[in-house]
Formats: structure tokens, C-alpha cells, sequence
């Protein structure tokens, strides 16, 4: 099975339009825990990348470009480079896109 990786967008700053929604390392922090739970010793890799900092990869650098570009809302949620979710993810729909590459929920 293919590790996949996990990308989780944000920024210090709260999205305008995400009032009294949880903040983008909040988001991450709470994905990364409830995976950890749902896919108990399946590997997988998820990463919290700043939309305000500079990044190395392309792919990365494209989506957070997006982000400051208001073509997408933050946490922006991306498996494999296919956006997940959105302002608020969806742990359903995030499982659901986990287990298209073979992941068993425990």
C-alpha cells in the first residue's frame, strides 16, 4: 500500500469567512489524531503547510498561491494533490478518498 501524503493549508490568520470554525492547525492537529485512530498502523503522512511562507515543492507552492488568491478557503485539505475539503472539512469525505488507495478503517 502507497503512503500517502496528507496536506493541510492554512495560516496564523483565521479564514474571514470561517468565523467560530476551528483554525487551520487546529484542523490539522484534530485530522491528524482522528486518522490516527481510524487508520491504526496504516502509514501515512500529513504535513501542515503555511499558506504566508515560501515553499520548496511547485504543487505546494501552486495551491497556497490559490489560497492568497481567494480561489479556495482555508484549511484547505489535499490528499495525493486532490482537494478533499474545504473551510470545513469532512472527516467522511476524507476517509472516503484515505480508502480509495486501500486503507481499512479500524
Amino acid at each position: 500500500m502507497k503512503t500517502v501524503e496528507i496536506s493541510v493549508y492554512g495560516a496564523e490568520v483565521l479564514c474571514p469567512s470561517c468565523v467560530n470554525l476551528p483554525s487551520a492547525k487546529e484542523t490539522y492537529e484534530w485530522l491528524e489524531a482522528a486518522l490516527s485512530r481510524k487508520y491504526k498502523n496504516q502509514p501515512f503522512k500529513i504535513v501542515y503547510i503555511d499558506i504566508d511562507q515560501p515553499q520548496e515543492e511547485p504543487d505546494k507552492q501552486e495551491f497556497a498561491q490559490k489560497i492568497l488568491n481567494d480561489e479556495y478557503f482555508y484549511p484547505l485539505v489535499v490528499i495525493e494533490g486532490k482537494v478533499v475539503g474545504e473551510g470545513s472539512p469532512r472527516l467522511k469525505v476524507i476517509c472516503e478518498e484515505m480508502e480509495q488507495y486501500g486503507y481499512i478503517a479500524n
